[in-house]
């Protein structure tokens, strides 16, 4: 079992990554910290494989602690989750060890992503005291083919339903909008318009952002532009 560290000053965010890695086979989260200053003594008695760490938070900001989780030679991985995306933070990161970065408001895709590669290389690694050329391309250059577009609709839906998720979608006229907001507007259950929305940011016809806002994170969809024709094979 990978165990996590999640140290994330807003409870809000640091609950939705606790319930994240609850969703990945193989991950426990050992500990959520909301004091950046109380990672490195954590560190010195717990057992953790791999953090998820923000960088804006108070008193020591993630890149300085991660820089001090460099200098100490503790044996963890980080992962980046924050809102920072200029360029001197990510590069820096990257300079102090950081094994991916995800910008906040991300995808569940894209962190399943990161903490899956995180497994895999993990697996690699501890399999094998030594490594062929072959073993360390694999393990540093992962494949990252996109994997293709379905030849027809996923089952469990229909022409029929898509269309008229496409009719409610362009009339909104390239607005954001929720789950619920569609749910409202097509009569069709939420549960199955998320399988819908899920179907069309798959395809890239769809934009998908997490929204946090007051109370619960929300995802939120948006037309991407010159996309039509990826969606025209399916209705």
């Amino acid at each position: 079992m990978i165990k996590v560290l999640i140290v994330e000053d807003d409870p809000m965010v640091g609950e939705l990554n606790k319930q994240y890695i609850h969703q990945m086979e193989g991950f426990t989260t050992v500990k959520v910290i909301k004091e950046s200053e109380n990672v490195l003594p954590y560190l010195e008695d717990a057992a953790v494989d791999l953090v998820l760490l923000d960088i804006y938070m108070p008193k020591m900001n993630g890149l300085e602690l991660l820089k001090e989780i460099r200098n100490r030679n503790a044996n963890v991985d980080v992962i980046l989750i924050t809102a920072a995306s200029d360029r001197e933070h990510i590069q820096k990161a990257m300079r102090y060890g950081a094994i991916d970065y995800l910008i906040k408001p991300f995808e569940f895709e894209r962190f399943e992503e990161a903490v899956l590669r995180y497994k895999g290389r993990r697996s690699k690694w501890i399999q094998k005291d030594h490594m062929s050329q072959r073993d360390l391309d694999s393990w540093l250059r992962p494949s990252s083919e996109a994997s293709p577009l379905p030849a027809e609709l996923p089952k469990g839906l229909t022409k029929n339903t898509l269309h008229r998720v496409h009719k409610a979608i362009q009339a909104r006229k390239g607005e954001t909008f929720s789950t619920e907001d569609l749910s409202d507007a097509t009569a069709i259950s939420r549960v199955s318009i998320r399988k819908y929305l899920k179907f069309l940011s798959r395809i890239q016809y769809l934009e998908e952002t997490l929204s946090y806002g007051v109370g619960r994170p929300i995802y939120l969809y948006q037309t991407k532009e010159g996309q039509d024709h990826v969606l025209h094979p399916y209705l």
